[in-house]
């Protein structure tokens, strides 16, 4: 029996998995001791035939096609067949490291009833995932390296992983967030609560290979918040609310931005070469998403 169950959700990503899927195989470690497991929510891109063919010289890639209603669904799909101990998501734009699973492996060997969440380096090219992946000092980070717990706040699925079976008592994915964000989140919340404490390993590194365009981000910050307040309905607290920013004074800054429309037309426009811009554009379409729910 393998030891650890990547798994990986997927719909008409052939162009990405054509790198993530051979990442994930060529390990450093004896392939017996961990399998592939990839949700496809039935694409129509040639990802089966992909998988497929992949599979005939790799029998721990597994291809599970079905009608999945989001990333929630698909990786509850994958947790019930998943047959390691150890269950790593990794999602189908994102690239790992030769090292990835032995490091996840390593920190669970270390203790129980714990998370693992690694490094994932955000890259806009396949060239830029070749630059940084030889030159680390080009990563960067999102928590300093010395870091060693984290918040549920910070539970991504793009490069975590956890016990199966702390996974199944927590009750998996919620399969309600079907549309964009948090569901993640929203999991790492219950396992915090359950106990499963949630450490950081900046040495399992993956890459996150997405370029996705103003307009896009704009819209996905928007669904957001949407989630945001399907998250806090379920878990109506104060500090859900304080975390997930919604609170009274960004809900009156984001009505006061709204009487700007100059103001916010020229944050706007400076969004592709300024990141305060950039940031403060997208937290303005947060908030408003999670306003329109709040409605």
């Amino acid at each position: 029996m393998p030891k650890l169950s990547v798994v990986v959700p997927t719909f008409n990503r052939l162009e990405t998995l054509r790198e993530v899927v051979p990442s994930l195989l060529a390990q450093d470690i004896d392939a017996k001791c961990f399998e592939v497991v990839i949700c496809d929510s039935n694409s129509t891109d040639g990802t089966a035939e992909f998988l497929v063919a992949t599979a005939q010289e790799h029998p721990n890639l597994r291809h599970l096609p079905g009608s999945y209603t989001g990333r929630a669904m698909a990786r509850n799909v994958g947790i019930a067949a998943a047959c390691g101990e150890i269950v790593l998501f990794n999602d189908a734009d994102i690239i790992a490291s030769p090292d990835l699973l032995r490091r996840h492996l390593e920190r669970h060997a270390a203790r129980n009833r714990v998370a693992v969440v690694g490094l994932e380096v955000q890259v806009r090219s396949f060239d830029e995932y070749l630059d940084k992946r030889d030159h680390p000092e080009r990563r960067g980070f999102l928590h300093p390296p010395a870091r060693k717990r984290l918040s549920w706040l910070y539970f991504l699925t793009g490069n975590a992983s956890v016990r199966r079976q702390d996974l199944v008592d927590a009750g998996c994915f919620d399969e309600s967030f079907t549309g964009y964000g948090h569901e993640d989140l929203e999991l790492g919340y219950r396992l915090e609560r359950a106990g499963v404490s949630i450490l950081y390993e900046p040495s399992a590194v993956n890459y996150h290979w997405q370029d996705v365009s103003h307009e896009d981000q704009r819209e996905k910050m928007r669904l957001a918040g949407h989630s945001s307040v399907r998250f806090y309905r379920k878990h109506p607290n104060a500090r859900v609310m304080l975390l997930l920013g919604m609170t009274p004074l960004s809900r009156g800054a984001h009505a006061v931005l709204s009487k700007l429309p100059l103001v916010l037309g020229y944050f706007d426009a400076k969004s592709k070469e300024s990141t305060f811009a950039r940031r403060l554009i997208e937290q303005y379409y947060y908030v408003g998403g999670i306003k329109e729910a709040l409605r």
